[in-house]
């Protein structure tokens, strides 16, 4: 099962995408964290995906994804989500800074993020096969 840890302040869009991975992924684990700081224990090398907000109080997400990687995560495994123009969120994190960055309210860019959902859900269910 592929496990995916989402930090965001925003309550209510934790919970529409929480709600929406488990509708539609129910191959995939999902954890919440509304407070970045709480979250920090909540990174391990075990996460699959790491989806993190970019602006939040207390500790904005580019130090969270330095965080992570700090911690042994693969930069291809985590996405900055922010509610910035595609434009500076590609200047802000050059390629290879991290898997990708999304708008969290564009369509189009939520369905690249199905496409990275369903991904890792036929990996996590060729895995089980393979056992």
């Amino acid at each position: 099962m592929g496990k995916v840890l989402i930090i965001d302040d925003e309550d209510s869009f934790l919970d529409l995408v929480r709600d929406h991975i488990r509708a539609r992924f129910p191959g995939l684990s999902v954890l919440t964290c509304d407070d970045p700081v709480q979250c920090l224990s909540s990174i391990t090398t075990d996460i699959d995906l790491l989806l993190i907000d970019l602006e939040m109080p207390g500790l904005d997400g580019a130090k969270v994804l330095a965080y992570a990687v700090s911690r042994g995560i693969d930069r291809n495994r985590i996405i900055i989500f922010s509610g910035r123009d595609a434009d500076y969120l590609h200047k802000r994190f050059p390629i290879g800074s991290c898997l990708g960055v999304l708008n969290k309210f564009e369509a189009k860019q939520r369905e690249v993020l199905d496409m990275i959902f369903t991904a890792l859900q036929e990996k996590g269910s060729n895995a089980e096969g393979a056992r």
